[in-house]
């Protein structure tokens, strides 16, 4: 009371009164309420408050919030440790309403299931892709395609009111994924692309050196009875690794078209055939250019068979610089095309496309030879 006496104890008209008041919407039964608190729950912190805390304006905490690439290093730490701090949770259904962005983009990648959870070119892809999103607010749809069926469905399902983007993977020729996409005005980022399509943003590594890297460095060790196991012609990366192969042929004053060449998909099951290809028509050579890693596990295992030893009847040099040539016996030569750093600046540059910002359509990723025993 105000005159400062004791409280009196509430009559049993008032108790009454009070216990047969409705329960307010929103509020559980048997909860308390907490004076000038509403229902007792702590207010969430809001983006202004991260910004605060961060020392950074407001624009600049949603672009991190937003995973805009236009933010420095620093800054993006600072806005992280404050968004650590405050417990701060965008609200990503009130967002959607507002931007009409569903926090989604989506990796689809042209190729079977066996293939993309098999071979380690396809979970690098995916680990870089991942490290990127984490940092942002997007959530990652995997999808594949190794269909014109897959394809089909996955070009009905790819649109704005399920995905912000989309990064594609492995195209081939007639894969036409990137041309919907594209026509819908979905942003898309490719990491290469099929023969004969033209898309907007293309990721990739540089191929055509790596092929040159690989057959010159054997062509320096003195060999000169050279095999390509070379990738899908239908795929740009196929095509620059043999054109690399006879670029480095024709530096070295060598006849470009005497290289013997045999076909695959950059499987290992194709490297075995491939390499079985070329002995079965008596050519023995003493050095061989695989275009993957997993294509030389093959050579190699079909070499061993016929009783050929490497490196000293025949030198062996994959692609890829994955984790498969530290485990080969012997240790295999292999051309380093940074595939987690090609996953990384691909979301990147999804994001930035996303956001609105302009994009060089092209980027390569150097590329280099990594000498070990097999050559």
């Amino acid at each position: 009371m105000e005159d400062g006496s004791a409280p009196t104890e509430p009559t049993d008209t008032e108790v009454k009164a009070r216990s047969t008041r409705p329960i307010s919407s929103g509020t559980r039964a048997g909860a308390v309420r907490e004076p000038g608190t509403g229902t007792g729950a702590r207010r969430p912190p809001t983006i202004d408050e991260v910004a605060r805390h961060a020392g950074v304006g407001r624009g600049t905490a949603s672009r991190v919030v937003n995973g805009s690439p236009q933010v420095s290093p620093a800054t993006r730490a600072a806005v992280q440790e404050a968004i650590e701090a405050l417990g701060y949770v965008p609200n990503r259904a009130a967002r959607s309403l507002v931007t009409r962005r569903t926090d989604t983009v989506a990796l689809v990648v042209s190729e079977p299931g066996d293939r993309v959870f098999g071979e380690p070119y396809f979970g690098a892809i995916v680990r870089g892709v991942g490290h990127r999103l984490n940092a942002s607010p997007y959530q990652l749809l995997l999808a594949m395609a190794g269909t014109d069926r897959d394809r089909g469905h996955l070009a009905s399902y790819l649109t704005e009111q399920h995905v912000d983007g989309v990064l594609l993977l492995s195209l081939h020729a007639d894969d036409d994924l990137v041309t919907g996409l594209d026509g819908r005005g979905v942003p898309t980022v490719c990491g290469g692309v099929g023969v004969g399509s033209n898309p907007a943003v293309v990721v990739d590594a540089d191929n055509r050196a790596g092929g040159a890297a690989a057959v010159g460095h054997l062509l320096s060790i003195g060999r000169r009875r050279l095999a390509v196991l070379t990738g899908p012609q239908d795929m740009s990366s196929g095509r620059d690794r043999l054109d690399g192969a006879r670029d480095a042929l024709a530096a070295a004053g060598l006849d470009r078209e005497g290289l013997v060449v045999a076909f695959g998909d950059y499987s290992e099951e194709s490297g075995v055939r491939a390499m079985r290809e070329v002995l079965d028509a008596g050519l023995v050579p003493d050095s061989v250019f695989a275009a993957s890693d997993l294509m030389a596990v093959g050579a190699l295992r079909v070499l061993r068979e016929a009783g050929l030893r490497v490196p000293d009847d025949v030198a062996l040099v994959g692609f890829d610089d994955s984790p498969l040539c530290r485990h080969t016996d012997p240790a295999l030569t292999s051309v380093n095309q940074q595939v987690e750093e090609m996953g990384r600046v691909m979301a990147d540059l999804l994001l930035a496309r996303i956001a609105g910002e302009a994009v060089p359509p092209q980027t390569v990723l150097p590329t280099r030879l990594v000498v070990r025993a097999s050559a």
